[in-house]
């Protein structure tokens, strides 16, 4: 990050750890808030009892919608940019100060779970009705965010609208993704009626903060409340193309086949060999294939299908990538089948700003809540925002570590400990005016 932007300089940095703290007694309403998850949860369901809410479907258009007239009824002036990203903003006193941003994503997987993403605003938009019930003003304003596809389920990369607004991904490019069948981002965006007039990061923050479910099992097993996260791994999705022959399985020999099926099942254990030789602090894997003409009897003429590997060490990160290509070139190679590798997805390891990450460790203490650092192994809207801003994020356990799944859980304990914990640190950072 630029030592020159807002919040980063020394002075600002000492300005900040001299702000005083909220009152040890402020929580947030948790009944509301578990309320508002349930609500939502309501729009677009899946069919094992999680959600369905993809990016710029209809459903994301109706959660859209519903967020926004909570918005008005807590006061907040609606802003929208051209990647269709929601603000909602609580004015501050000083019409000079930046704002601090809160937020995550409404937008679901397939088969994904009520919590995921949905928490962070829902918990930022809680913080607001919880200062406006208790008259409490703040000399900077706070803006809750709705960031447009987040997960990357259909259209590819992840994060892609904070990526345009911190400036790593492009406009244009953005519009032109394409999801399966072939509808791309911005024809959708026009097509749900949510493209703002706002451009993509013209807006200044003084800070960011993401409170989002900790999507692994550390917090629960250890018996933590929070997660104060420290760090988020570096990521990148390889999508390979392999090319075969299409024919038929049954008549076509074994030793004349070019089988691009076999190609990919030779990868994926690959794949899994590379990473466990990279432990400890690496994982990679395939979530995504698609076969055609995927038919039983007939051997795949083409099979496309995403890696995923992950890291909070960027050297491990780039050297797991070049040994999987390398190797899959190989592979491919031996068999006759043709490999191409596109990236269609990447960021770089993050370090969170310690003073933020400070202030969410301090308000879990005082609050007298369980916490442990923690590095994330998802991706999130926190890693882009970092690059423009000092940026954190706040964790809390689910069940079992599981997220994109519909079986995904947390408790209404778990959800208001990590909202009042974001509620102090915000407010920390904000300035209470008295």
């Amino acid at each position: 990050m630029d030592s020159s932007q807002e919040g980063q300089s020394p002075e600002a940095d000492r300005e900040i750890n001299d702000m005083p703290s909220p009152g040890e007694n402020l929580r947030i309403d948790s009944a509301r808030l578990w309320d508002s998850l349930m609500q939502m949860a309501q729009i677009g369901p899946g069919v094992a009892g999680g959600n369905n809410r993809q990016t710029l479907t209809d459903a994301d258009a109706e959660g859209r919608a519903l967020f926004k007239l909570w918005c008005e009824e807590a006061g907040l002036s609606l802003g929208v940019d051209r990647m269709g990203t929601m603000f909602a903003t609580r004015a501050g006193e000083d019409p000079d100060a930046l704002p601090v941003y809160v937020g995550s994503h409404l937008d679901t997987q397939p088969t994904g779970g009520k919590y995921d993403g949905v928490l962070g605003v829902l918990a930022g938009l809680e913080l607001v009705r919880t200062l406006n019930d208790l008259g409490i003003r703040t000399r900077h304003p706070i803006v809750v965010t709705n960031w447009t596809n987040e997960e990357g389920a259909r259209f590819a990369p992840a994060m892609l609208a904070s990526g345009v607004f911190a400036g790593v991904l492009d406009l244009d490019y953005a519009y032109s993704r394409k999801d399966q069948e072939g509808l791309t981002f911005g024809d959708e965006l026009k097509r749900i009626g949510w493209v703002g007039e706002e451009e993509v990061g013209a807006r200044k923050m003084h800070a960011y903060f993401e409170y989002h479910i900790e999507q692994g099992p550390i917090l629960e097993a250890e018996g933590k409340t929070i997660g104060v996260v420290t760090h988020c791994q570096g990521l990148w999705w390889l999508e390979f193309t392999l090319t075969g022959r299409e024919a038929h399985t049954g008549s076509t020999p074994m030793d004349m086949r070019v089988n691009a099926g076999l190609a990919m099942a030779r990868i994926f254990e690959m794949v899994q060999e590379v990473a466990m030789a990279a432990q400890p602090g690496a994982v990679g894997g395939i979530g995504q294939v698609k076969f055609s003409p995927n038919s039983r009897n007939v051997l795949p003429g083409s099979v496309v299908f995403t890696v995923d590997i992950r890291s909070p060490d960027q050297p491990k990160l780039d050297g797991m990538r070049a040994e999987i290509e390398k190797r899959a070139a190989a592979i491919c190679a031996d068999l006759g089948v043709g490999c191409a590798v596109e990236a269609v997805g990447h960021f770089d390891p993050v370090t969170f700003d310690p003073v933020l990450v400070g202030r969410v460790r301090s308000a879990a203490e005082r609050l007298g809540l369980e916490h442990r650092d923690i590095i994330s192994g998802a991706g999130h809207d926190a890693c882009w925002a970092a690059k423009v801003a000092p940026a954190t994020m706040i964790m809390c356990p689910c069940v079992g570590g599981l997220s994109h799944n519909e079986a995904e859980e947390i408790s209404p304990e778990w959800a208001a400990a990590g909202a009042d914990v974001l509620l102090h640190a915000v407010l920390e950072t904000a300035e209470v005016v008295a």
